[in-house]
């Protein structure tokens, strides 16, 4: 029988008692990196030394970040994920598809560029997303090396980031990436994500200690840039603990929330509970609080319509999958009584 992985891998009680309930059969392994069928896995049985080895995983749903079960060289199970870091993806047809960029992270980091105005409404989307995967999102304002008064732009990004650290840093001073490591504590993992051009990699590299990760100018005009990252990977800190760095992420899309919009517009909903109806749309009944706070100027109106907007795209989602349930349930009965 396989013995427990180490604490340094990130393995914890969470996993083991999973690992418990399928009667600890197979050995547990960390997914560091997919490939077209293949993970490579991350193996510690002795508690200090890393096996790495490269497994099928066909047929299996997993992602960077994952604990699997593996038997010879191939993934038989994957273990109850802690977080996860999942966004809509594609479309095919009617059907929206789920993409899961990270699993089991403990802190995820939104990272934006001090290149670039700030922009509020992408980092609402993320705070939701972050909230959602069941991490701690944590804001870091990147390149501050770049502008002479940082205050300003951070003060922006804290405006909608409510209880949310927002954090400076310089991956090319290295200016802040201390504070950015601690978050790790030993044995943590951290994910990265922004979009293109906001300076990940260069952070990234400035934490690792080393140039592991491509890095790429952007453009002059809009400070946009190509994506550098290829692929998600899980890479070992220096100090402990654990990074994974994802592709830039140009589109920012909700998949199913839990309770990430109401957490991260708190502000809000708690504005809404002081309503004097219950059903109040917040248009121009009498006695509504939100729109008592923006009149006076205690909310920004583009709160609530930023807020608005992410509540009617979630419904929408939810309305395409029942469909989709609806119409995939009546083929399995049409395939059921022709055979």
């Amino acid at each position: 029988m396989s013995r427990s992985p180490g604490a340094h891998l990130g393995w914890d009680e969470f996993f083991e008692r999973a690992w418990v309930e399928r009667g600890r059969i197979g050995a547990p392994a960390r997914i560091s990196r997919l490939d077209r069928g293949w993970s490579t896995v991350l193996r510690s049985n002795d508690g200090t030394e890393l096996d790495v080895a490269r497994v099928r995983n066909i047929g299996a749903d997993v992602a960077v970040g994952d604990w699997v079960l593996t038997d010879d060289d191939r993934v038989t199970d994957v273990l109850q994920r802690k977080s996860a870091f999942t966004r809509r993806a594609s479309f095919d047809g009617m059907r929206a598809e789920s993409q899961t960029i990270a699993a089991n992270i403990d802190v995820v980091f939104l990272v934006h560029s001090a290149g670039t105005p700030p922009n509020q409404r992408r980092l609402e989307r993320e705070l939701v997303l972050g909230f959602d995967s069941g991490a701690r999102p944590v804001v870091v304002l990147t390149k501050s090396d770049v502008v002479d008064d940082i205050r300003p732009l951070h003060d922006t990004l804290a405006e909608v980031a409510l209880g949310v650290p927002v954090l400076v840093a310089s991956g090319r001073t290295g200016d802040g990436v201390e504070a950015i490591a601690d978050f790790a504590g030993g044995s943590g993992t951290l994910a990265f994500l922004g979009a293109s051009g906001v300076g990940k990699s260069t952070l990234i590299n400035s934490l690792l200690g080393e140039h592991t990760q491509e890095t790429s100018t952007v453009r002059s005009g809009d400070q946009r840039g190509r994506h550098t990252t290829v692929a998600v990977e899980l890479l070992s800190l220096p100090g402990g603990g654990w990074l994974i760095d994802t592709p830039g992420v140009r589109a920012v899309s909700l998949w199913l929330s839990g309770d990430g919009i109401e957490r991260a517009f708190a502000d809000v909903f708690e504005l809404m509970d002081h309503c004097r109806f219950r059903n109040c749309k917040h248009d121009r009944e009498p006695g509504c609080a939100v729109l008592s706070a923006i009149a006076d100027g205690r909310l920004d109106p583009q709160r609530l319509v930023s807020m608005e907007r992410l509540v009617a795209e979630e419904a929408a989602l939810e309305a395409d999958q029942r469909a989709r349930e609806r119409l995939d349930d009546r083929v399995g009965r049409r395939r059921s009584s022709g055979s």
